[in-house]
């Protein structure tokens, strides 16, 4: 017997999250830090947050990049994750939030292992491709896709980019509350369906996606391994 009820969703998520998830003093302060700045409430879960983390670490990643920041709450995961020798690029459109979360990341004492770089993310991709290429920075181990759903097909283009064989991309929300099921959908609807198709026809990839429901709703996760470049 399954549920559909919203309520029992995010009592389950609150219920594993007090179970499995140590106090997190810096991370409750980014989310509140977050409410009162007026950010939207687009931050992942605890649950999600840690997941992040836990995928980090499991690629033995040194270097992630992590597009659409907010107010830096999956970012502080993702740098605990990497630890000092680690390197989180981050990139967020709206300079707000990058201050939010430029604030949030200082006060949990982790900027210094992060590279937040504010502006469309279109204009700072080139950059960090060009880098690659040259061999002046190493592949990305980990990419993270969080930011405006519309751009997914154009982010899924520049990662192949960043990426080298064994790396892993997340997309997330995706599953936008199962509309995106619906091929008359808006905008983001459009853009993950039009990322999927490119993910699906790309022989270089292997994915899957986990949908999750709880605090965040009915949502989930693409998660891509990249099997060659």
């Amino acid at each position: 017997m399954t549920s559909t009820d919203p309520d029992r969703w995010q009592a389950v998520d609150l219920w594993f999250a007090d179970h499995l998830l140590p106090v997190d003093p810096a991370g409750e302060a980014a989310l509140a830090a977050n409410a009162a700045a007026g950010l939207p409430p687009h931050d992942v879960s605890p649950l999600q947050a840690r997941f992040l983390g836990m995928v980090a670490k499991m690629v033995g990643a040194r270097r992630v990049l992590e597009i659409g920041t907010l107010g830096g709450y999956s970012t502080l995961h993702l740098a605990r994750a990497l630890g000092p020798a680690g390197r989180v690029v981050t990139l967020e459109f709206n300079p707000h939030h990058a201050d939010v979360a430029r604030a949030n990341l200082t006060a949990a004492g982790v900027m210094d292992r992060i590279d937040l770089r504010v502006g469309p993310a279109h204009d700072h991709l080139p950059d960090l491709a060009a880098a690659v290429e040259d061999g002046s920075e190493p592949p990305f181990d980990l990419i993270f896709i969080d930011a405006d759903k519309p751009s997914n097909p154009v982010y899924l283009d520049w990662s192949m980019m960043l990426v080298r064989p064994g790396s892993v991309i997340l997309a997330d929300n995706v599953v936008r509350d199962g509309r995106v099921t619906d091929p008359d959908g808006d905008a983001s609807v459009q853009g993950v369906r039009s990322f999927t198709g490119m993910v699906a026809a790309d022989p270089r990839l292997e994915a899957t996606v986990l949908q999750t429901v709880g605090v965040k709703g009915h949502d989930g996760f693409m998660l891509i391994r990249v099997a060659s470049v």
